[in-house]
Order: structure tokens, then C-alpha cells, then sequence
């Protein structure tokens, strides 16, 4: 399994970003996909997951403002960041499991297939 992120960059407060996760070699029909992130010295923090069945869940912190989805024909999984803040910037990382969890979970341990990440700088 590879996941690639991409669209990461450098934003404004207050801006948005798109990233992409696109994924290869990930056949499974049961899945659930999440975006993480991290800031040096922190833990990794998972912040929005989607099943294959298209269930959701956000961190507070990114509710209203970040939207998690997928698009199943081009294998990529998709986070929406609009309205972001310095408190934002991080490097974020996509993860898979090959498992449709109920409830959809943010943990870390769930989550085996990791992708290389991409930094998501914002700047006041």
C-alpha cells in the first residue's frame, strides 16, 4: 500500500487549502482513510476520518472548517481546510486501514498504511 499526500503550501490566516491523498495497491472494498497531524515536539493527532461507507468524524477543533472526503473511482482522499489558523500549521499526514471501524475511529494505532506527509504552513 503507498499514500501520497499532496497540496500543502503556505496560506494566510484566515485562507484555504486542499490536500490530496492519493492511494495504490489498496484493493480492500472495507476501508477507513483519516487525515493526522503534527508539530514538533507533539503527538500525532488525528483530526478527520471517512469510512468506505462514508461515515465522518472530525476533532472539535476542525469542525466547521475542515471537510474530509473521497473520491472511490481515483483512489484519493480529499481534506478541505478552509479558515485556517496559526494553530493549523503542521505537517499533515493521510493513513488507511483495510477495515470499516464502527465507530470510526482517530486513533493512531488503528491505522497500520501511512503516507510521507506534506507541511501545511500558516502565517498570520
Amino acid at each position: 500500500v503507498q499514500l501520497v499526500e499532496s497540496g500543502g503550501g503556505s496560506v494566510q490566516s484566515g485562507g484555504s487549502l486542499r490536500l490530496s491523498c492519493a492511494a495504490s495497491d489498496f484493493t480492500s472494498r472495507h476501508y477507513s482513510l483519516a487525515w493526522f497531524r503534527q508539530t514538533p515536539g507533539k503527538e500525532r493527532e488525528g483530526i478527520a476520518a471517512i469510512n468506505s461507507d462514508g461515515t465522518t468524524t472530525y476533532v472539535d477543533s476542525v469542525k466547521g472548517r475542515f471537510t474530509i472526503s473521497q473520491d472511490k473511482l481515483k483512489s484519493t482522499m480529499y481534506l478541505q481546510m478552509n479558515d485556517l489558523q496559526l494553530e493549523d500549521t503542521a505537517m499533515y499526514y493521510c493513513a488507511a486501514a483495510g477495515i470499516t471501524y464502527y465507530p470510526l475511529s482517530l486513533g493512531r494505532r488503528f491505522f497500520p498504511y501511512w503516507g510521507q506527509g506534506t507541511q501545511v504552513t500558516v502565517s498570520a
